[in-house]
């Protein structure tokens, strides 16, 4: 009787934790489902761009006040009044809203609607300026197994890819950049990387120098480094490891 008894609790046990393996599952895949669904409703808003005629003689004030953005930026505010931006990287699967609040933890665990959902948002760090008119701007994203945020960031350790995505646009209300990557490394999480004040032009070159000395398929950037760019996300060389992608500006 007592092990007839053990066998009918053992297997009761085992429905019950396969009842909530089947739980941890679904709800994953429904977090996923409404993420995946969420982003693709914003691409919508997002419209392909067009290229923009701007007159040889206009100054860059000038270029400022007649661009019009392809990002309908004034819908996107409706949703959520954080966003500062939008990244896009050509063939991949880095389409995104980019925002912006006063800490690095909301967007770790937040959509772009305000829910929580593990995938998060694209966010600028919270000590760069949100019109990214500072000299770093640091933007992380999550390395989702799906694909999706920022996983694609990790392919630039491929040099085939690193060499193959060189154009990475931010699209902003007043104006966007073009970007073209320096180098990418893997490399600890430590505060100098968030480093974004500087005494100095000079402090801020030996700044660049140091933070891109160690990587991969170096390209030296086409003129003197005025704004770095960090693509940040999670890396698995060691424990708490990152990946970053750095970039500079087109000239």
């Amino acid at each position: 009787m007592n092990r007839k008894k053990l066998s009918t609790g053992i297997l009761i046990l085992a429905f019950l934790l396969l009842a909530v393996g089947a739980g941890v599952l679904y709800f994953d895949y429904r977090d996923r489902q409404y993420s995946d669904n969420l982003y693709e409703s914003l691409a919508e808003l997002a419209k392909e761009p067009e290229e923009s005629v701007t007159a040889p003689s206009e100054t860059q004030k000038d270029k400022e006040e007649t661009y019009v953005s392809p990002i309908s930026f004034d819908e996107l505010k409706k949703i959520n009044p954080d966003i500062v931006g939008w990244i896009r990287i050509a063939d991949t699967n880095i389409d995104y809203p980019i925002v912006h609040t006063d800490n690095n933890d909301t967007y770790l665990d937040t959509d772009f609607d305000g829910k929580k959902n593990p995938s998060g948002t694209i966010f600028l760090d919270c000590d760069s300026e949100p019109d990214f008119s500072g000299r770093h701007n640091i933007i992380y994203g999550h390395h989702m197994k799906d694909g999706s945020m920022f996983k694609d960031i990790i392919k630039y350790k491929e040099e085939s890819f690193y060499r193959a995505h060189q154009d990475i646009v931010i699209y902003t209300p007043r104006q966007e950049f073009h970007l073209r990557p320096v180098t990418v490394l893997y490399t600890d999480a430590g505060g100098i990387r968030r480093k974004t004040k500087f005494e100095s032009d000079e402090s801020f070159s030996l700044y660049v120098d140091e933070m891109t000395k160690n990587g991969m398929f170096y390209q030296a950037p086409e003129a003197p480094v005025k704004t770095l760019w960090s693509f940040v996300t999670c890396s698995y060389e060691f424990d708490d490891a990152r990946t970053i992608l750095y970039a500079a500006l087109v000239p």
